[in-house]
Protein backbone atom coordinates (compact mmCIF):
# COMPACT_ATOMS: atom_id res chain seq x y z
CA UNK A 1 0.00 0.00 0.00
CA UNK A 2 0.89 3.78 -1.03
CA UNK A 3 0.39 7.04 0.90
CA UNK A 4 -1.08 9.89 -2.14
CA UNK A 5 1.06 11.96 -0.82
CA UNK A 6 3.70 13.00 2.13
CA UNK A 7 1.13 14.63 4.44
CA UNK A 8 -0.66 11.71 4.64
CA UNK A 9 1.82 9.45 7.06
CA UNK A 10 0.31 11.73 9.75
CA UNK A 11 -2.68 9.76 9.64
CA UNK A 12 -1.10 6.70 7.74
CA UNK A 13 -2.05 3.43 9.27
CA UNK A 14 1.21 1.88 9.84
CA UNK A 15 4.44 3.19 9.76
CA UNK A 16 8.14 1.69 9.99
CA UNK A 17 10.84 3.99 11.44
CA UNK A 18 14.86 2.87 11.37
CA UNK A 19 16.97 4.60 13.17
CA UNK A 20 20.98 4.49 12.67
CA UNK A 21 23.42 3.46 15.54
CA UNK A 22 25.31 6.98 15.55
CA UNK A 23 21.89 8.54 15.92
CA UNK A 24 21.49 6.81 19.50
CA UNK A 25 24.75 5.91 20.97
CA UNK A 26 27.62 7.44 22.71
CA UNK A 27 27.29 11.15 22.55
CA UNK A 28 23.91 10.82 21.02
CA UNK A 29 22.07 8.40 23.44
CA UNK A 30 19.97 11.10 24.12
CA UNK A 31 18.26 11.12 20.97
CA UNK A 32 16.51 7.77 21.93
CA UNK A 33 13.68 10.47 24.35
CA UNK A 34 13.80 12.71 20.63
CA UNK A 35 12.67 9.29 19.19
CA UNK A 36 10.56 7.77 20.76
CA UNK A 37 8.47 11.44 21.64
CA UNK A 38 7.68 11.34 18.26
CA UNK A 39 6.75 8.07 17.83
CA UNK A 40 4.53 8.29 20.59
CA UNK A 41 3.09 11.44 19.23
CA UNK A 42 2.07 9.11 15.95
CA UNK A 43 0.97 6.53 17.96
CA UNK A 44 -2.00 9.15 19.67
CA UNK A 45 -3.10 9.66 16.48
CA UNK A 46 -3.76 6.36 15.64
CA UNK A 47 -0.90 5.38 14.04
CA UNK A 48 0.43 1.83 14.57
CA UNK A 49 4.08 1.97 14.78
CA UNK A 50 7.09 -0.63 14.45
CA UNK A 51 10.66 0.74 14.91
CA UNK A 52 13.79 -0.99 13.50
CA UNK A 53 17.26 0.04 15.67
CA UNK A 54 20.86 -0.58 15.60
CA UNK A 55 23.19 -0.13 18.15
CA UNK A 56 23.54 -3.31 19.98
CA UNK A 57 27.13 -3.90 18.95
CA UNK A 58 27.64 0.33 19.33
CA UNK A 59 26.15 0.13 23.33
CA UNK A 60 28.40 -2.87 23.82
CA UNK A 61 31.69 -1.01 22.99
CA UNK A 62 31.90 0.83 25.71
CA UNK A 63 30.71 -1.36 28.18
CA UNK A 64 33.56 -4.04 26.77
CA UNK A 65 36.21 -0.85 26.97
CA UNK A 66 36.64 -1.45 22.98
CA UNK A 67 36.87 2.02 21.42
CA UNK A 68 37.10 0.53 17.41
CA UNK A 69 34.59 -1.16 15.87
CA UNK A 70 35.63 -5.08 15.75
CA UNK A 71 36.22 -6.76 12.03
CA UNK A 72 35.84 -9.99 13.19
CA UNK A 73 32.42 -12.23 13.47
CA UNK A 74 33.06 -13.30 17.14
CA UNK A 75 34.16 -10.05 19.04
CA UNK A 76 30.81 -8.19 17.17
CA UNK A 77 28.60 -10.84 18.03
CA UNK A 78 29.83 -11.25 21.85
CA UNK A 79 29.39 -7.20 21.78
CA UNK A 80 26.02 -7.55 20.25
CA UNK A 81 24.65 -10.28 23.15
CA UNK A 82 26.01 -7.56 25.70
CA UNK A 83 24.97 -4.75 23.79
CA UNK A 84 21.00 -5.17 22.91
CA UNK A 85 20.18 -5.88 26.60
CA UNK A 86 20.99 -2.27 27.43
CA UNK A 87 20.09 -0.86 24.07
CA UNK A 88 16.25 -2.43 25.08
CA UNK A 89 16.66 -1.27 28.58
CA UNK A 90 17.14 2.26 27.51
CA UNK A 91 14.23 2.22 25.39
CA UNK A 92 12.06 1.19 28.02
CA UNK A 93 13.17 3.72 30.21
CA UNK A 94 12.52 6.37 27.48
CA UNK A 95 9.15 4.76 27.15
CA UNK A 96 8.10 4.87 30.05
CA UNK A 97 6.74 8.36 30.01
CA UNK A 98 4.15 6.86 28.01
CA UNK A 99 2.98 4.17 29.71
CA UNK A 100 4.36 2.16 26.46
CA UNK A 101 6.05 -1.42 26.40
CA UNK A 102 9.22 -2.68 23.91
CA UNK A 103 8.91 -5.67 22.47
CA UNK A 104 12.48 -7.56 21.16
CA UNK A 105 12.42 -8.90 17.70
CA UNK A 106 15.72 -10.10 16.55
CA UNK A 107 15.71 -11.59 13.20
CA UNK A 108 17.93 -13.64 10.57
CA UNK A 109 17.98 -13.26 6.89
CA UNK A 110 16.94 -17.06 7.15
CA UNK A 111 14.31 -16.21 8.91
CA UNK A 112 12.73 -13.45 6.22
CA UNK A 113 14.05 -15.83 3.63
CA UNK A 114 11.46 -18.88 4.35
CA UNK A 115 8.05 -19.03 4.14
CA UNK A 116 6.93 -20.33 7.22
CA UNK A 117 9.87 -18.30 9.73
CA UNK A 118 8.19 -15.49 7.30
CA UNK A 119 5.24 -15.81 8.29
CA UNK A 120 5.64 -16.64 12.13
CA UNK A 121 7.91 -12.89 12.28
CA UNK A 122 5.13 -11.18 10.58
CA UNK A 123 2.50 -12.70 13.36
CA UNK A 124 4.73 -11.99 16.13
CA UNK A 125 5.26 -8.07 15.11
CA UNK A 126 1.67 -7.84 13.85
CA UNK A 127 0.26 -9.41 17.12
CA UNK A 128 2.61 -6.97 19.36
CA UNK A 129 1.13 -3.97 17.51
CA UNK A 130 -2.17 -5.06 18.93
CA UNK A 131 -1.64 -5.69 22.16
CA UNK A 132 0.04 -1.90 22.08
CA UNK A 133 3.56 -2.77 22.20
CA UNK A 134 6.54 -0.58 20.53
CA UNK A 135 7.94 -3.79 18.54
CA UNK A 136 11.50 -2.79 18.12
CA UNK A 137 13.48 -5.02 15.79
CA UNK A 138 17.49 -5.03 14.88
CA UNK A 139 19.35 -8.56 13.27
CA UNK A 140 20.11 -10.91 15.30
CA UNK A 141 23.97 -9.95 15.36
CA UNK A 142 24.93 -12.98 18.05
CA UNK A 143 23.81 -15.64 16.28
CA UNK A 144 24.20 -14.44 12.51
CA UNK A 145 27.40 -15.23 10.41
CA UNK A 146 29.14 -13.42 7.76
CA UNK A 147 27.40 -15.36 5.23
CA UNK A 148 23.57 -14.93 5.92
CA UNK A 149 24.02 -10.93 7.60
CA UNK A 150 21.40 -8.56 6.52
CA UNK A 151 24.77 -6.00 6.20
CA UNK A 152 23.08 -3.20 7.36
CA UNK A 153 19.99 -2.56 9.06
CA UNK A 154 18.32 -0.15 6.52
CA UNK A 155 18.13 -3.12 4.17
CA UNK A 156 16.35 -4.98 7.32
CA UNK A 157 13.80 -2.05 6.92
CA UNK A 158 12.36 -2.34 4.03
CA UNK A 159 12.47 -5.82 4.40
CA UNK A 160 10.18 -5.66 7.40
CA UNK A 161 8.01 -2.34 6.09
CA UNK A 162 7.10 -4.56 2.77
CA UNK A 163 6.44 -8.10 5.47
CA UNK A 164 4.08 -6.04 7.94
CA UNK A 165 2.65 -3.96 5.20
CA UNK A 166 3.50 -0.63 6.52
CA UNK A 167 2.59 2.86 4.59
CA UNK A 168 5.69 4.27 5.15
CA UNK A 169 9.27 3.78 5.97
CA UNK A 170 11.31 6.44 7.60
CA UNK A 171 15.19 5.74 7.80
CA UNK A 172 16.39 8.35 9.93
CA UNK A 173 20.65 9.25 9.96
CA UNK A 174 22.80 11.80 10.80
CA UNK A 175 22.21 13.25 7.07
CA UNK A 176 18.68 15.07 6.88
CA UNK A 177 17.94 14.54 2.87
CA UNK A 178 19.47 12.52 -0.27
CA UNK A 179 21.58 15.18 -2.07
CA UNK A 180 23.33 14.63 -5.19
CA UNK A 181 26.26 14.63 -3.72
CA UNK A 182 28.00 13.85 0.10
CA UNK A 183 26.89 17.07 1.58
CA UNK A 184 30.22 18.07 2.10
CA UNK A 185 31.17 18.55 -1.07
CA UNK A 186 30.84 21.70 -2.75
CA UNK A 187 28.14 22.50 -4.92
CA UNK A 188 25.65 18.99 -3.58
CA UNK A 189 22.17 20.28 -3.36
CA UNK A 190 19.47 18.56 -1.26
CA UNK A 191 17.31 16.12 -3.59
CA UNK A 192 13.03 16.66 -2.34
CA UNK A 193 11.53 13.87 -3.85
CA UNK A 194 12.60 11.38 -5.93
CA UNK A 195 9.61 9.52 -8.42
CA UNK A 196 9.23 5.98 -8.67
CA UNK A 197 12.01 4.34 -10.83
CA UNK A 198 13.24 7.67 -11.26
CA UNK A 199 17.19 7.32 -12.44
CA UNK A 200 19.45 8.04 -9.87
CA UNK A 201 22.73 7.02 -11.52
CA UNK A 202 23.84 10.65 -11.36
CA UNK A 203 23.94 10.81 -7.57
CA UNK A 204 27.37 10.24 -5.93
CA UNK A 205 27.16 8.37 -3.01
CA UNK A 206 29.62 8.31 -0.05
CA UNK A 207 29.98 5.43 2.59
CA UNK A 208 29.05 6.02 6.57
CA UNK A 209 31.27 8.14 7.89
CA UNK A 210 30.99 7.18 11.25
CA UNK A 211 32.82 4.17 13.19
CA UNK A 212 29.87 2.82 14.76
CA UNK A 213 27.53 2.05 11.51
CA UNK A 214 27.46 -0.19 8.82
CA UNK A 215 25.22 2.04 6.58
CA UNK A 216 25.74 5.23 4.04
CA UNK A 217 23.81 6.42 1.33
CA UNK A 218 24.20 3.59 -0.88
CA UNK A 219 22.91 0.84 1.36
CA UNK A 220 19.63 4.12 2.07
CA UNK A 221 18.65 3.65 -1.85
CA UNK A 222 19.11 0.53 -2.13
CA UNK A 223 16.33 -0.07 0.92
CA UNK A 224 13.92 2.85 -0.72
CA UNK A 225 13.99 0.94 -3.83
CA UNK A 226 13.35 -2.67 -2.40
CA UNK A 227 10.51 -0.69 -0.27
CA UNK A 228 9.08 1.78 -3.07
CA UNK A 229 8.80 -1.76 -5.40
CA UNK A 230 6.39 -3.12 -2.60
CA UNK A 231 4.66 -0.30 -2.71
CA UNK A 232 5.74 1.31 0.60
CA UNK A 233 6.61 5.36 0.74
CA UNK A 234 10.16 6.17 1.89
CA UNK A 235 11.13 9.57 3.61
CA UNK A 236 14.95 9.64 4.36
CA UNK A 237 16.32 12.06 6.87
CA UNK A 238 17.88 12.83 10.26
CA UNK A 239 17.21 11.80 13.39
CA UNK A 240 16.35 15.86 14.18
CA UNK A 241 13.38 16.02 12.01
CA UNK A 242 11.76 12.82 13.05
CA UNK A 243 8.71 14.91 14.78
CA UNK A 244 8.39 16.59 11.46
CA UNK A 245 9.05 13.75 8.91
CA UNK A 246 6.41 11.79 11.15
CA UNK A 247 3.70 14.65 10.46
CA UNK A 248 4.33 15.19 6.88
CA UNK A 249 5.96 18.03 6.72
CA UNK A 250 8.32 18.58 3.68
CA UNK A 251 11.52 17.37 5.50
CA UNK A 252 14.29 15.12 4.22
CA UNK A 253 13.63 13.47 0.83
CA UNK A 254 10.65 11.41 -0.16
CA UNK A 255 10.44 8.37 -2.18
CA UNK A 256 7.57 7.86 -3.98
CA UNK A 257 6.09 4.16 -4.19
CA UNK A 258 5.09 2.18 -6.92
CA UNK A 259 1.13 3.16 -7.37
Amino acid sequence: MNLSQRAAIATAKRIVVKVGSSSITGGNESNIDLLIAALAESRSRGVEVVLVSSGAIATGMPLLNLTNKPSDLPTSQALAAVGQSRLIARYQASLERFGWIAGQVLLTSEDLDGEVTRTNAKHAIDRLVELGVLPIVNENDTVATAEIRFGDNDRLASLVAALVEADALVLLSDVDALYTAPPSTPGATRIEEVAYGQDLSAVETGDTSTGVGTGGAVTKLAAAKYATDAGVDVVLTSISNVEAALSGASVGTWFKSKS
